[in-house]
C-alpha cells in the first residue's frame, strides 16, 4: 500500500493490539499431554476504524436497507456508529453533507468474493483459492491466502460501494474450508481487514466441480452419488470427533465441529434444484443448517423449500448456460424467489461483478417486472445488503442503515439501481474511505493497474 494512500484517509492511526476471540462456550481436547481450546481464534481481528468525523447526510432519497425509504430524509452517524435516520433531525454539531438529488444506502455486502485469494494481476502466482489436493479440505482458512494489496479492494469501494465482503476458497472440494468477512479497508495485514464479531463461514460444493476434478484422477468422487457418499462419511466422522473421540488435534474436524454447534455458518457452492434438495436432507441427518446457496441457479424450482428451510440463495442476475448444471438457469430467478418468500441475494463471484453489484440487483428486479413481478427498488436494495449481511450472520452490526449500527454508508450520485450512478462517497465505521470529488480520497494499491484518472495516474 502507498504511503501516501494511508496518510490521505486521515492521518495516523493505529491498529489495535488488542487479541480479540469469537466464541463465547469453549471446548478442550487433548493432543498427548497438551490440552487446547478449539474455541480460541488463532487469527484474530486486530480492525479498528480509522478516525472519522460526526457527519449528516441531508436532503438524499434514503434507502434504509431493510426495505424503508425516505425521501428527502436525513442520516446522522458519530463515533463509528448510526445515531439516527429520519425525515427531520438536528444536525448541530455534526459536518453536513448535501445530497439533495443523490441517494444513500447501506454499505454494499458481497456474500461471495475470491478478492485477495485469487488478485490482479490475475497470474498463477496469485492462485491461491483452490486447495485441490484432496476431495474435502475443512481444514485450510480462506484468510491464510488474503493479499491485502489486491487492487480488487479498492476498486469494489469505487465503483460499487462495497463494505463488507466474504472471502471464500474455490469449489473444486466438497468441503473447500472456512470463509473469513472482511471490512473493505486498506491495511497491511488480513487480520486488520477481519470484521470484529463476524461467525465463520465453511464453503462445500456440489455438481460437477468436485466429480470433475476428483473423477479426473481417477478417484473418488467421480459421480454425484460418491460426492454425496464423501460428504456423509466426512460428516459421520466429524459427528464422532465432536462427541470426544479426539485421539489427535483434527484441523477439519475442528471446522465441521463448529457448524455442528452453530457457530460456523455452511455456505454451499450448488446449481441444481435437486440438489440442493438433497442437501438440505443431509443437513438435517447431520444436524446443521446450510446457511446459503450461492450461484442456485435453480432455486427458483425450490422456492418453498427454501423459505421453510429458512436458507438463502445467493444468484447472479443472468448467469447462466455455461455448464450443465448451469443450463436451466433464467434472470427471473431472483424474483420467483422473492415471490415465493424466499431470502434473495446478489452476489458477484468475480473481480469485475463485485463492482456492479447495483446494477446486477436492478438487472435481476427488471426481469420480475417483464413477466409480471413487481419488486419496490426499496426491497431490491436489501438483496445487496440487509439479506447478505443475514446470510452472513453480522445482520446486527450491518446491512441496514439503524441507528447502532456501523456507519457503513453511500452516497450514490443518482439512482443506485441506475446504470448511470456511481458511489460519489463511501464510508465505512463512519469514516469517509472513498469520495469520487477528492484525489486524496482515492487511495490505490501499488499493483494498481493504473486507469487514467485514479489515484495518482496522470
Amino acid at each position: 500500500m502507498r504511503a501516501n494512500a494511508l496518510l490521505a484517509i486521515g492521518g495516523a492511526f493505529a491498529l489495535s493490539a488488542c487479541a480479540t476471540t469469537a466464541g463465547a462456550d469453549s471446548a478442550s481436547a487433548s493432543d498427548g499431554d497438551k490440552s487446547y481450546d478449539i474455541a480460541e481464534v488463532p487469527f484474530p481481528s486486530t480492525y479498528e476504524p480509522y478516525p472519522g468525523t460526526p457527519t449528516a447526510l441531508v436532503g438524499a432519497t434514503v434507502y434504509d436497507g431493510a426495505g424503508g425509504v425516505i425521501e428527502n430524509g436525513v442520516v446522522l452517524f458519530s463515533g463509528g456508529k448510526v445515531v439516527g435516520v429520519a425525515e427531520e433531525l438536528s444536525t448541530e454539531g455534526y459536518t453536513v453533507v448535501d445530497g439533495t438529488g443523490k441517494f444513500v444506502t447501506p454499505g454494499i455486502i458481497d456474500i461471495h468474493s475470491h478478492l485477495g485469494d485469487y488478485p490482479s494481476p490475475s497470474v498463477s502466482a496469485h492462485a491461491d483459492g483452490n486447495e485441490a489436493t484432496a476431495p474435502t479440505t475443512g481444514d485450510v482458512w480462506a484468510e491464510h491466502s488474503v493479499w491485502p494489496q489486491d487492487p480488487g479492494f479498492s476498486r469494489a469501494m469505487a465503483n460499487g460501494g462495497i463494505t463488507s465482503l466474504q472471502i471464500l476458497p474455490g469449489s473444486a472440494n466438497l468441503i473447500g474450508g472456512r470463509t473469513v468477512t472482511l471490512k473493505n479497508v486498506y491495511s497491511r495485514t488480513v487480520q486488520g481487514m477481519k470484521f470484529p464479531g463476524a461467525p465463520y463461514g465453511m464453503k462445500m460444493a456440489c455438481g460437477e466441480n468436485p466429480k470433475r476434478v476428483y473423477g479426473n484422477r481417477g478417484r473418488k468422487p467421480s459421480t454425484r452419488m460418491g460426492n454425496f457418499a464423501v460428504n456423509r462419511q466426512t460428516w459421520f466422522d466429524a459427528i464422532a470427533y465432536a462427541e470426544g473421540d479426539r485421539k489427535k488435534r483434527n484441523l477439519e474436524n475442528e471446522t465441521l465441529a463448529g457448524v455442528l454447534d452453530g457457530e460456523i455458518l455452511v455456505h454451499n457452492h450448488c446449481y441444481r434444484a435437486d440438489e440442493m434438495a438433497l442437501v438440505m436432507d443431509m443437513a438435517k441427518e447431520m444436524g446443521y443448517k446450510v446457511s446459503t446457496f450461492h450461484h442456485a441457479v435453480e432455486a427458483y424450482k425450490i422456492g418453498d423449500l427454501l423459505r421453510e428451510n429458512e436458507v438463502c440463495s445467493a444468484i447472479w442476475a443472468d448467469w447462466y448456460g455455461f455448464k450443465m448444471e448451469s443450463y436451466d438457469g433464467i434472470p427471473e430467478n431472483g424474483a420467483l424467489l422473492q415471490q415465493a418468500g424466499a431470502c434473495v441475494v446478489i452476489h458477484s463471484d468475480d473481480e469485475n461483478g463485485i463492482q456492479r453489484l447495483n446494477q446486477e440487483a436492478a438487472k435481476a428486479q427488471a426481469a420480475g417486472a417483464r413477466m409480471g413481478i413487481a419488486i419496490p427498488d426499496a426491497e431490491v436494495i436489501s438483496w445487496i445488503t440487509l439479506n447478505a449481511a443475514k446470510a452472513m450472520g453480522i445482520d446486527d452490526m450491518t446491512g441496514s442503515l439503524e441507528t447502532g449500527k456501523m456507519a457503513d454508508v453511500v452516497l450514490w450520485n443518482g439512482d443506485p439501481l441506475s446504470v448511470y450512478s456511481r458511489p460519489e462517497k463511501v464510508w465505512v465505521d463512519g469514516t469517509l474511505m472513498f469520495d469520487a470529488m477528492d484525489p486524496k480520497r482515492k487511495p490505490v494499491s501499488d499493483f494498481e493497474l493504473g486507469q487514467p484518472g485514479e489515484g495518482d495516474v496522470k
